[in-house]
């Protein structure tokens, strides 16, 4: 049995990986809905407010479940479309907010688990961390500073396994919001689904002790 912390636990990949492994594993579910929060068969749940990282060290600090973690999974996030025309210095600072600060810092204050527990530390990125496509400039840039945050923590601290894994399309809410941003129809059966990704991430928490999944790209089949 492992212990392991998942943001973006009520919706979508976070989700759909929290019910996967919490039958097995002791889950420290991590999200902003109170009430989704509390529906969930975890061990422990944390109320975060991911756009203020300056909080995090103080909740860490009250939870007593995170001295020893097996792994830590980054499935919140943000994306909006906007070229760099149409994008404000707000949406900027929401989207690195989210994108990047709020992993760093949480990463950061759970650090001493990880090293204790030589855990994994898994962000899910997005094919625009890839390869960039007009009109999204603040969302790619954001998913390009992740993986650059991924590198180097995986340089600097090689007790850990840091993964990344880089998805298309998943049929989410959230790409559900981005279709109609984009003016297309959202067409779920064509997508990946949560689940597929989730059997995935716990395949990459699964890996034998002595080799670690760097990156994993996955794409809708078809």
């Amino acid at each position: 049995m492992g212990r392991y912390v998942i943001t973006g636990a009520t919706r979508g990949i976070g989700r759909a990986l929290v019910e996967l492994l919490s039958p097995a594993h002791d889950i420290i579910a991590v999200g902003r809905d109170e009430a989704a929060l509390k529906e969930l068969p975890v061990a422990e749940r944390i109320l975060l407010d991911l756009s203020r990282p300056a909080s995090f060290a103080a909740v860490v600090d009250a939870c007593p479940y995170l001295g020893h973690l097996d792994g830590l999974v980054h499935s919140a996030g943000i994306a909006q479309r906007a070229s760099l025309a149409n994008s404000s210095p707000e949406l900027w600072e929401q989207h690195f907010t989210l994108n990047v600060t709020a992993v760093a810092e949480l990463t950061r204050v759970l650090l001493p688990g990880l090293r204790a527990g030589r855990g994994s530390v898994v962000l899910i990125n997005s094919g625009q961390g890839l390869n960039a496509s007009a009109d999204s400039a603040v969302y790619a840039a954001s998913k390009f500073g992740l993986r650059g945050l991924a590198d180097s923590l995986r340089a600097e601290e090689p007790a850990l396994r840091v993964s990344t894994v880089y998805p298309g399309r998943v049929a989410t809410e959230m790409q559900r919001e981005l279709r109609a941003q984009e003016a297309g129809e959202y067409e779920p059966q064509k997508y990946i689904q949560p689940a597929t990704l989730a059997v995935m991430i716990a395949q990459i928490l699964a890996t034998p002790s002595d080799s670690v999944v760097t990156e994993l790209v996955v794409r809708p089949r078809g």
